[in-house]
């Protein structure tokens, strides 16, 4: 009726001003509320966001009160962001049935290991590109960390980009309409020398991730990683996972060469080549651990702070190589952080000067070529020092070992102690190497270890201070001595008769 049709229309306009007129619920963050450009991020769908095979654990920041932290009471609470995951498709895959059936099991799994290289270039440029666009752009805008220190930690990223772009060219003009990659050696050698452009990168990285541990003390350079690890992009990896990606493609590398190599029948003409390939790369890679090494050996080197000029050894100037380092508790209870360089081998204390960590030296340094060193068995000698000692008995220790010196101007002896059974033997090994390549002669055999052990215990209750000088085991008495030879005599007379 023509009044339902009034009421129907008076209806609808109440509803349509009331829509006008309802509040909008919906929450709106102004600009100037944002503490970080990751607040404005969101979810890429280009393929730099899929999945990477590692997962590091998150930090949880305790009491932020940042306003992209916190939420309203009236607002309800949202389930993570799901991880982006990278597509993990075979070359198989791509193929339909008809085409697949046309290969041969063999050349099939050829196939695969070629396709998981030209993959794994992919991803790596999304991640370098990353890198860039997502953690150094945003902080150098919102002046996190200056341009010298970002510089520092990310080292030029950009420049191996176009590397990686290359070999994919290459790889795509190589291969035919059917999807295969007909001969890949070649293309490969040609592209491997490439690959020195890493060595500065790679030998930088140690004193790149102390940089960056020291820059996340920083709140807001925490704040920044730890949204930017939350956020799907990153794929539950750190920052530093992102930029040690291009050192674990490095070693990938030989191990990739060599399945397509095992999957190439032995008359391709591809064998030779990536024979020649394996062989590049694992010379590259070498010259890069050498690098890296010096690198690690010279950042600790310069850590070492002096309490007295005289204990700087001329040695220490010309080590080139760390063998091993780590904290280790002396005869007293205390901790050393000892290090085994090349040739010299230093116990220090780990201090902060300016906040600034640095490595104090314990002791005079003490050279390999004067070294001695002592395997202890467990329960030989009692722990905690002289002055501890004289009022509680110490307990008996495993894991033990003594290194000392045979200079009597150093007149040093210390007795360390090791967590495990483990980290004592890799002491031992690397100890035991440092004094063969310094004597030029092969490692200790485990006999000569077992007989040290033995001659060990001679010394051991003589011993009360390590710092002292170390003390010559007890002599046998003339008497004993005698009796000892006039026992020898009179085997010798009875074997005689």
């Amino acid at each position: 009726s023509d009044e339902n049709k009034t009421c129907n229309r008076v209806e609808l306009k109440t509803f349509s001003f009331l829509d006008s007129q309802e509040p909008n619920n919906k929450r709106v963050r102004s600009l100037a509320k944002v503490s970080s450009l990751v607040n404005l991020i969101s979810p890429s769908k280009n393929g730099a966001v899929r999945r990477f095979g590692q997962t590091i654990q998150s930090v949880s920041l305790r009491g932020d009160k940042s306003p992209g932290m916190s939420l309203k009471a009236s607002s309800k609470a949202t389930g993570p962001t799901p991880t982006k995951r990278r597509n993990s498709t075979l070359w198989s895959e791509t193929l339909d049935v008809h085409q697949k059936s046309t290969f041969s099991t063999k050349e099939i799994k050829r196939q695969e290991a070629i396709y998981e290289l030209y993959r794994g270039e992919q991803d790596l440029i999304e991640d370098l590109q990353l890198a860039r666009k997502a953690y150094h752009d945003p902080m150098l805008k919102l002046s996190i960390m200056t341009e010298e220190e970002l510089t520092h930690i990310f080292g030029d990223l950009d420049a191996y980009i176009p590397l990686h772009e290359d070999l994919l060219v290459k790889l795509t003009e190589g291969t035919c309409p059917d999807g295969t990659v007909a001969q890949i050696g070649q293309i490969v050698t040609d592209w491997l020398p490439g690959l020195n452009a890493y060595k500065n990168y790679c030998s930088n990285q140690f004193a790149a991730k102390a940089l960056l541990d020291q820059k996340k003390q920083d709140k807001r350079v925490q704040d920044f990683l730890q949204r930017c690890l939350e956020s799907p992009f990153s794929r539950k990896l750190d920052l530093w996972s992102f930029l040690d990606i291009p050192r674990s493609r490095l070693v990938k590398y030989p191990l990739l060469l060599r399945e397509i190599l095992r999957h190439t029948p032995p008359d391709h003409p591809d064998v030779f080549s990536l024979e020649k390939a394996i062989a590049i790369i694992q010379e590259i890679l070498s010259e890069i651990n050498v690098r890296k090494g010096e690198s690690e050996c010279k950042y600790y080197i310069d850590k070492l702070e002096y309490l007295d000029e005289k204990q700087r050894d001329p040695l220490i100037d010309s080590c080139k190589t760390l063998l091993c380092h780590g904290e280790l508790r002396n005869k007293s209870g205390s901790r050393l952080h000892v290090f085994l360089f090349s040739k010299l081998l230093v116990l220090t204390r780990q201090v902060t000067r300016n906040d600034r960590s640095c490595f104090q030296v314990y002791r005079q340094p003490i050279p390999v070529r004067d070294l001695a060193l002592e395997d202890l068995q467990d329960g030989e000698i009692r722990m905690g020092g002289s002055f501890r000692g004289a009022f509680t008995t110490g307990e008996k220790a495993k894991n033990v070992f003594r290194v000392s010196s045979v200079n009597p101007a150093h007149g040093q002896s210390h007795t360390l102690h090791v967590n495990d059974v483990y980290h004592k033997q890799q002491w031992l090994n690397c100890l035991r190497t440092a004094l063969a390549q310094h004597q030029g002669a092969p490692p200790v055999p485990q006999g000569e270890a077992i007989r040290s052990k033995r001659r060990s215990s001679t010394f051991s209750n003589a011993e009360t201070d390590e710092n002292c000088a170390p003390v010559s085991g007890p002599k046998l008495r003339p008497q004993t001595l005698s009796k000892t030879r006039l026992d020898q005599k009179l085997q010798g007379s009875l074997k005689g008769k």
